[in-house]
């Protein structure tokens, strides 16, 4: 695809946004909503549709080469990112539920379900941080390296005893031996038959078959064949054409993919290219900049300056006191005679009048205020009995939409019009180099004019009248002292520094050591299979609460897990999430999500479960001590995930006696150390359970934010999951059924499929396969040796679901919404007031 194609995208994108943006900040302001179902499609289109540009302008940002443009669009991608994550936590609140079920929409829109996958952007692991992530990589391997060998010293007396060479040598005689007698008697058997058919042959004599004849038998022959291989084709067709086979991919086809994607490399190979050399043109730009214009900028800036003295000297009297650096230097004096031609009074005097003019003007407006406050709770009064009004539902203010707005207008105003007919390479544009670079000379020079500027007014001040300069520098100094005083008294409670005397690298050789800092498996989301389901909506509007699909997880994750730990600007922003609990059955891919949430991001992976840890820092000092020195780490090398395998264990109420895991040890620390990260803090917690109703539901979901059940897959996932599975083991053949596999794998986790096919297809059934294909009954006796997930347990998990704070508030919204429900939320207060009247 050609540059312009990604222009033109971009320019779609662009425009698309605005569409949105004028959407949720309308000119008229917007009425409260108080119909839920209004108020969750509205939030729910705007989800998709910010969705839908989310992908484009990913695919803008990964392709484009221009480095200038890239710039902007990144600004923009992360605002988008940003306010996907804001719908989706107000999507949380309205519905009382992590998961959306968003089909409805989808088919209104004409959309496909693929349009709903959430796009992990590239530049999160090969943009800026890829050197530092590889680096990090490189780092951890080579201290687990160190490690290593130390521990196979432990098991070096059950090594196996050295072979003798001459048992070497006799053992490699034999089968040579027998190799070279193989191959002797295959050679005989070839003699033989030749020999055989060569007397066969004299003994019929010559052929006496009538030519016409010999043709009509090959005419048959051939017309069969061909017929046979005619109809399994049109078989074939027939059955991908019902979807009961899947349709082989055409050559041309497969070339363009293989094309597109080696496309793709080589743009971004471009795009590291064009960047270096942007690099190098600011620092080349900014050189010449300060040679040629430097010279007259100091110049000009020093005659303003001057002439600023003589205008205040000539209407006051007096020279006026030099702005400070906090205040701006002379930047502030250039900034106030552009807007006003006349001369201005010094800045000290100005500040008085200023304090004195709103000291007076809040006085009045706290007076009305007071009176006002007192007439409205006069009037705003109602008996206990009587119905409050739901206020209804507004949109809340957007920290990301100013950013949404920022890159479109960028786009706008600098791109949209700017021709390039010149630049066909696409590479960086001089003119806005210099733009940028010359207003940051500029600010450099203020500096340093302003550092002269101040020598040369207090010498003036000395020459003209000595005594008054010396009164006013002591006044300024006891005003200072006052000033560092007022700052002492703001203190704050802060964590407390267990390891103040250690580096953040001792630290981190320290835990690698110790087992705690471990390496993430390699895993992308893609490899996390299952299909989208197009049931949600359906089963809610009839008051049934359906399970969430495996893409649907793939989704929650994405936004809870992922999109914030990978970019900084997003996660200062967005609704801070500190800690997720991935929860349900075995096999159904919860350490696999971390790996992948580690893997998208390139996080750091501390592993604080109560098996990895036993026996390691056992006190209560040094259970704090590891908790601190793990977070201290995180949050220094970020991003970072911190993963509590059965975090169910830490909140239990009665242990098992053959648990020496000593899990509860973390129960009071793990929530002190939450309340101290900040949204500045790359760092998640993130758990996985089995078995989460073992644990006591108050704690457990104080602990963590966010509940992710995961369920057993459905058919459509589990058809998707067999195919996956045996073309990366071996191939698909006709006689196949993967419909009958799916049926009869309901209630089989993914990684009960995974056995099983790694179970059957082992190193001499895929060389079999050639011969003899693959039939769905060879996984039956596999499949019989495991262990489902029976309904009961399913049922388990959503009555314990039931019992969390959210799972309560979902009830109540589904027992209570008869009608429209509110979506103020505060329509029930006023049913209890009209019990209340009755009653009296």
């Amino acid at each position: 695809m050609s540059h312009g194609t990604f222009n033109s995208q971009w320019h779609e994108t662009a425009y698309g946004l605005f569409d949105l943006l004028e959407v949720e900040q309308p000119t008229v302001e917007r009425k409260p909503q108080k119909s839920k179902v209004k108020v969750s499609q509205l939030l729910g289109r705007l989800y998709v549709k910010y969705l839908q540009n989310f992908h484009s302008m990913e695919e803008c940002y990964d392709q484009i080469v221009h480095p200038q443009k890239r710039r902007v669009i990144r600004h923009c991608l992360d605002g988008i990112m940003g306010r996907i994550l804001e719908i989706k936590n107000e999507l949380v609140n309205l519905e009382m539920s992590e998961f959306q079920f968003l089909d409805d929409i989808i088919l209104d829109m004409k959309l496909t379900p693929d349009k709903m996958e959430m796009p992990i952007p590239y530049y999160f692991m090969h943009g800026d941080s890829a050197e530092p992530l590889k680096d990090r990589d490189k780092r951890l391997a080579a201290m687990l390296a160190k490690i290593a060998p130390e521990k196979p010293a432990s098991t070096s007396e059950k090594a196996e005893p050295q072979m003798l060479t001459e048992e070497a040598i006799r053992i490699l005689q034999i089968h040579e031996r027998a190799r070279q007698g193989r191959l002797r008697a295959k050679f005989m058997k070839e003699i033989r038959s030749q020999e055989e058919r060569e007397r066969l042959q004299q003994m019929r004599g010559a052929p006496t078959l009538d030519p016409d004849v010999a043709a009509t038998k090959i005419q048959k022959v051939f017309r069969g064949f061909a017929q046979r291989k005619k109809t399994l084709v049109m078989r074939e067709e027939e059955l991908a054409f019902l979807g009961m086979v899947r349709k082989p991919v055409p050559v041309d086809k497969k070339e363009a993919v293989e094309y597109t994607a080696n496309t793709r490399v080589k743009r971004r190979l471009i795009q590291e290219q064009f960047e270096s050399e942007f690099q190098s043109a600011l620092v080349t730009v900014k050189d010449k900049l300060r040679d040629v214009e430097g010279p007259d900028m100091r110049e000009g800036m020093q005659d303003q300056i001057r002439q600023w003295f003589l205008e205040v000297r000539d209407t006051t009297g007096k020279f006026p006191e030099y702005p400070t650096e906090e205040e701006g230097g002379s930047a502030s004096i250039f900034q106030k005679v552009t807007e006003t031609g006349e001369p201005i009074a010094p800045p000290d005097e100005g500040k008085k009048k200023g304090k004195k003019g709103k000291k007076g003007k809040k006085g009045k407006k706290d007076k009305k205020d007071k009176k006002g406050k007192g007439k409205g709770k006069g009037k705003g009064k109602k008996g206990k009995g009587e119905e409050e009004e739901d206020p209804g539902w507004t949109m809340p203010p957007s920290l990301f939409t100013t950013t949404v707005a920022e890159g479109c207008h960028d786009y706008r105003n600098m791109w949209e019009m700017r021709e390039e007919k010149d630049n066909f390479q696409q590479k960086h544009d001089v003119e806005l180099i210099k733009e940028k670079k010359r207003s940051e000379l500029e600010t450099e020079i203020r500096q340093q004019v302003d550092e002269v500027m101040r020598d040369e007014l207090a010498k003036l001040k000395l020459a003209i009248d000595k005594e008054k300069a010396k009164a006013g520098k002591k006044k300024g100094g006891k005003k200072k002292k006052k000033a560092k005083k007022g700052k002492k008294g703001k203190k704050g409670k802060k964590e407390k520094d267990l390891t103040p005397d250690r580096t953040i690298d001792s630290l981190y050789e320290q835990l690698v050591g110790d087992g705690v800092v471990v390496r993430a498996a390699k895993t992308q989301m893609t490899e996390y299979l299952g299909e989208y389901s197009y049931l949600g909506s359906t089963l809610r509007s009839a008051g049934i609460e359906p399970m969430p699909s495996l893409s649907e997880i793939r989704r929650v994750v994405t936004e809870y897990c992922i999109l914030p730990m990978g970019s900084q600007a997003v996660h200062e922003k967005a609704p801070h999430i500190k800690s997720v609990a991935l929860l349900g059955p075995h096999g159904t891919g919860k350490r696999m999500l971390v790996n992948i949430a580690c893997s998208e991001t390139g996080a750091n992976l501390f592993d604080l479960s109560p098996i990895n840890v036993a026996g390691k820092y056992s006190d209560k000092k040094n259970t704090a001590l590891l908790v601190h020195m793990v977070f201290k780490v995180a949050r220094a090398l970020p991003p970072s995930v911190v993963y509590i395998g059965d975090c169910e264990k830490s909140f239990m109420k009665k242990i098992p006696k053959t648990d020496t895991t000593e899990c509860k040890r973390f129960k009071k620390e793990l929530p002190k150390v939450l309340k101290f990260l900040k949204p500045e803090d790359r760092v998640l917690v993130l758990g996985t359970s089995c078995v989460p109703f073992n644990a006591d539901t108050k704690p457990f979901c104080g602990m963590y934010q966010r509940l992710i059940l995961i369920p057993r897959p459905d058919y459509a996932s589990r058809r998707a999951i067999w195919q996956k599975l045996i073309e990366k083991y071996g191939r698909l053949s006709a006689q196949l059924d993967l419909s009958c596999l799916a049926k009869i794998t309901d209630g089989y986790t993914p990684g009960h499929m995974m056995t099983a096919v790694q179970a059957v297809l082992n190193d001499r059934r895929i060389s079999q396969l050639h011969k003899k294909p693959l039939e769905a009954s060879e996984f039956i006796p596999a499949l019989a040796k495991l262990e489902p997930v029976y309904k009961e347990e399913e049922i388990q998990f959503k009555t314990w679901f039931e019992k969390t704070p959210l799972g309560k508030k979902r009830l109540k919204a589904m027992k209570g919404d008869g009608d429209d429900g509110g979506a103020g939320g505060k329509g029930k207060k006023g049913k209890k007031g009209k019990k209340g009247k009755k009653k009296k």
